[in-house]
């Protein structure tokens, strides 16, 4: 069980609120980076073979493809650790929070596929929503669980030294006389 003392409910509170603004800030971001219509001679067909474009990518030799391939591991990374800080779960499973955020990785990056079948010069790769969701599994995986229990060892050492001191003992409670039964 949670406290919510002064310092235990408001950090959460300014945790969720920091979490949830940076998410819609870095959600604002990649829907420009992503959505934006280009201006190119020609465009790729569309990508709907798993690997085939990180197979391209290899092919075009290691510095390009590593560049690729990063910015596609990049690009929603951060939600990896937005997602889990707007939730603001201090004790969850660790399982279900990886699969939790995991899950809505791959959910957005398969709305800004759908969403680019609308955009002039963007096209639809399926390799960008496995490189995004892996992306954020690496992020949550690498950060989360060491966060929360720095972050739980804390609010734990905390508790302990805001509990209240034991007074010593004073020696027997005073006992009131008992009274008869009136007649």
């Amino acid at each position: 069980m949670q406290r919510q003392g002064s310092d235990g409910g408001s950090a959460a509170i300014r945790v969720r609120v920091a979490g949830g603004v940076l998410l819609v800030a870095h959600l604002a971001l990649v829907a420009w980076i992503t959505l934006r219509p280009l201006d190119v001679p020609w465009v790729r067909p569309a990508n709907l073979h798993p690997f085939a474009g990180i197979r391209a990518d290899l092919a075009l030799g290691w510095p390009e493809a590593a560049r690729r391939i990063g910015e596609g591991l990049a690009l929603l990374a951060p939600l990896g650790v937005l997602l889990p800080m707007a939730g603001g779960r201090l004790f969850v499973s660790p399982l279900a929070s990886l699969l939790r955020t995991i899950a809505a990785g791959t959910l957005i990056s398969l709305g800004i596929e759908l969403l680019q079948t609308g955009v002039p010069g963007q096209v639809v790769d399926i390799d960008a929503v496995l490189l995004n969701t892996t992306g954020v599994a690496l992020v949550h995986l690498l950060v989360v669980p060491a966060a929360r229990f720095r972050l739980r060892r804390r609010a734990a050492s905390r508790s302990r030294d805001a509990l209240p001191r034991e007074e010593p003992a004073q020696g027997r409670t005073p006992t009131i006389p008992r009274v008869g039964m009136a007649p």
